[in-house]
């Protein structure tokens, strides 16, 4: 009995074959629309990442900002002022050359090389000593660190809003 199911079964098959039908398939309109929902989903997941990556360098500006904040209050308890602004972040890797060079140098103050922002250019820092003092900045502040943000400029909005130490 079971040999004549298998006969049944592939003579069957060998009838499809011969009625020029094919196996089942995606048809041309179905793989457009797989490709169209597929590239619409990797937009979305772009936009997301772009986002979220902008989110992550304003939180490493921030977080490089507040080390080199932490570094210049140690600087300052040892030499007993800040540096100045030629001297700027420089002063906590190496002692300052500039008047005032301070005596009671005891650094360095941070693990590397003061390093660029996220965006690739370097922090500003600016004594109270400076005559270039930001009027936006508040009063009696002993110095100030700015990061310009994506756009590279002062100002700006969004992606491009300055990250600043007084904030």
């Amino acid at each position: 009995m079971k040999e004549k199911n298998y006969v049944k079964k592939t003579k069957s098959n060998q009838k499809k074959k011969k009625s020029g039908k094919s196996a089942p398939a995606f048809t041309f309109v179905e793989t457009l629309a797989v490709l169209a929902i597929t590239a619409v989903l990797t937009a979305g997941c772009t936009v997301s990442i772009a986002k979220i990556v902008s989110i992550a360098k304003r939180t490493a500006a921030r977080n490089q900002i507040d080390q080199y904040s932490a570094a210049l209050q140690s600087y300052f308890l040892d030499c007993g002022r800040f540096p100045t602004t030629e001297q700027g972040l420089a002063a906590l890797w190496e002692k300052p050359v500039f008047y005032p060079v301070p005596e009671e140098w005891n650094g360095p103050y941070v693990e590397r090389r003061p390093a660029k922002d996220p965006w690739g250019t370097d922090f500003e820092y600016i004594s109270a000593e400076s005559s270039v003092m930001p009027s936006e900045v508040p009063e009696n502040l002993p110095y100030v660190l700015i990061s310009y943000g994506a756009d590279k400029e002062k100002g700006g909005n969004e992606n491009g809003l300055d990250i600043v130490s007084w904030e």
